[in-house]
């Protein structure tokens, strides 16, 4: 049985309408613009492969998964001020209270250079290896520090700390992270929620629940905590408080003005006077 001849797909130069032809062709007319051309190298559109066409079907899901992932969605927050809630797009980057009409902003700021204005984010802050940021005050929700901090931040979920450096100014987060590699000195006593220690730390730490110790971490500072957890190879160095992180004055001594009374109905008396303790066998 005698072989047809070979066919390839070519493309018109003018309209760019893909046909088949001959592959001994040197000239044809293209079926959508009427226009003759050469059939020239360039125009030959090679056949795609099953390997080929089995990359294009993975991209292509790939980017569909893409654009479902990336898709806007529905986040709750919360204001700063009052405290209220509400349901925003993901994409939306600022939006305001709808009880106490303050304004929020919801972008992320990447900080590369010196910057010294004032951040009030309900996003990310991101200060990169040639960050300096020398600002009143940054509050965000979470913050990356990789280069220098001499403000004062307040991060509403996690402060992470990547590099070695000083910190002048006051830190509140509620959740805070020294990285393996870095070696941080605090100037100013640290309020956290949980603090999660991998690397060293110079300092003192106030936290509301409990100071973890990593095995290639170690703290010297003084520590009031709940509670504390040194894994096998961690260090502490400092005074070490466990219980509330602080007692009013009213907690401390009992009220003296007046007649105060024992719960079992004996007097109180003001201290330095002994005159009349009863004696004792």
């Amino acid at each position: 049985m005698a072989r047809l001849p070979a066919k390839v797909g070519v493309e018109c130069p003018h309209c760019g309408f893909q046909q088949t032809d001959y592959a001994a062709a040197r000239s044809t007319l293209c079926r959508q613009c009427g226009k003759h051309y050469r059939v020239t190298p360039a125009a030959i559109k090679p056949k795609k492969s099953a390997a080929n066409e089995k990359v294009i079907a993975g991209s292509s899901f790939l980017k569909k998964f893409e654009a479902v992932w990336n898709r806007p969605r529905i986040e709750s927050v919360a204001c700063y001020d009052c405290g209220t809630c509400q349901e925003i797009n993901s994409a939306a980057t600022s939006t305001v209270c709808p009880s106490c009409s303050v304004h929020m902003d919801l972008r992320d700021y990447k900080i590369n250079g010196s910057f010294s204005r004032r951040v009030r984010t309900h996003g990310q802050v991101h200060i990169t290896a040639s960050g300096d940021v020398s600002s009143s005050q940054v509050t965000c929700m979470v913050a990356i520090i990789d280069g220098k901090l001499r403000g004062t931040l307040h991060c509403h979920e996690r402060a992470e700390f990547r590099v070695s450096g000083k910190v002048q100014g006051k830190v509140i987060a509620a959740e805070v992270v020294i990285g393996k590699k870095a070696s941080v000195q605090f100037f100013r006593q640290l309020q956290v929620g949980a603090i999660d220690i991998r690397g060293a730390m110079i300092g003192e730490i106030l936290a509301d629940t409990v100071v973890t110790i990593r095995s290639t971490g170690s703290l010297d500072g003084n520590v009031i905590a709940r509670a504390i957890n040194v894994e096998k190879g961690g260090t502490f160095t400092g005074q070490l408080v466990i219980g509330r992180p602080s007692l009013e004055q009213a907690e401390l001594l009992p009220d003296f003005e007046g007649n105060a009374t024992h719960p079992g109905g004996e007097e109180l008396l003001p201290p330095g006077d002994f005159s009349s303790l009863p004696a004792t066998s």
